[in-house]
């Protein structure tokens, strides 16, 4: 039987399972399939994805390895990140600042209170305000972003009257934007609509989950970021509404450069255990 020691916190809506092999000396070459595995609904634990706090590499506080529910890597997580910072914090891994190392890039955050924690996402280093559309003779108004270096693609897409679409009839399009051809990566895709009281609404299709989700950390920065190059709103911070809650995202820009995106919201420390999962296999087969 396994005996995997775990947390689960969530942030905005996304839940995420944290292991630490800093403790737990795991093979790295296992962390997809206990994704896989861990991440599935009603089966084992259930979870958005997997991440694992393992030994910093280059002089940070701890690195996150991040594995989503279907068991495929990826390069960092928002909410995931400042979920992160918490569990740092409260497991004595660092201070109230933190350094997280992550495969796009280190990233920085802060407690503000106990449960309100900020970041610093990583910076644009692809950006294109205008990367049109078509899917199935329809255009959609599209910008195309990647945080970071290897970078997380997302695209942020317009999608007017998003809140009244039912999640039913979004979802092929959602699948249909997230693996299309002009993306060699895929993407994340981040649907908004500003509504006539200036909230702005936010649904995100995610690649690796491969669904709708609650929320994305990376997507609402990205999301945050193209609104104010477009000059669509220029609150500090900007608030986004999604289906998992608010977030805050601080847009630093030097005229059409984005030089800093901060993202601030809550996190929730929902459980701690052992998940003795009996179809679960921790070692190499």
């Amino acid at each position: 039987m396994a005996s995997l020691p775990f947390t689960k916190m969530q942030g905005a809506g996304n839940d995420f399972i944290i292991i630490n092999n800093m403790e737990l000396k795991l093979d790295p070459s296992r962390f997809g399939a206990i994704a896989k595995r861990v991440c599935t609904h009603r089966l084992s634990l259930g979870g958005d994805a997997l991440m694992v706090a393992d030994l910093p590499r280059h002089g940070g506080d701890l690195r996150m390895r991040f594995y989503n529910a279907d068991g495929t890597e990826g390069e960092m997580c928002g909410n995931g990140a400042r979920c992160l910072a918490r569990y740092a914090y409260e497991k004595g891994l660092s201070g109230e600042a933190v350094t997280i190392e992550t495969m796009a890039g280190d990233v920085l955050g802060w407690r503000n209170t106990q449960r309100e924690y900020r970041i610093r996402l990583n910076s644009p280093e692809v950006l294109q305000l205008d990367h049109p559309l078509q899917v199935n003779g329809v255009s959609y108004e599209c910008s195309y972003l990647e945080l970071g270096s290897p970078g997380l693609p997302h695209a942020v897409v317009h999608l007017p009257g998003l809140s009244s679409r039912p999640l039913e009839a979004l979802r092929p399009l959602g699948a249909a934007i997230r693996s299309h051809p002009s993306f060699p990566k895929g993407a994340n895709v981040n649907f908004w609509d500003m509504e006539a009281d200036g909230t702005i609404r936010e649904l995100t299709f995610e690649r690796g989950v491969e669904d709708f989700t609650l929320a994305c950390g990376t997507g609402t920065g990205s999301t945050a970021a193209v609104l104010t190059l477009r000059g669509l709103t220029s609150a500090r911070p900007v608030c986004l509404c999604m289906m998992g809650g608010v977030l805050k995202v601080e847009v630093e820009r030097n005229r059409d450069q984005i030089t800093g995106l901060y993202l601030i919201g809550d996190t929730n420390l929902v459980a701690e255990g052992v998940i003795t999962d009996e179809d679960l296999t921790l070692s190499a087969p």
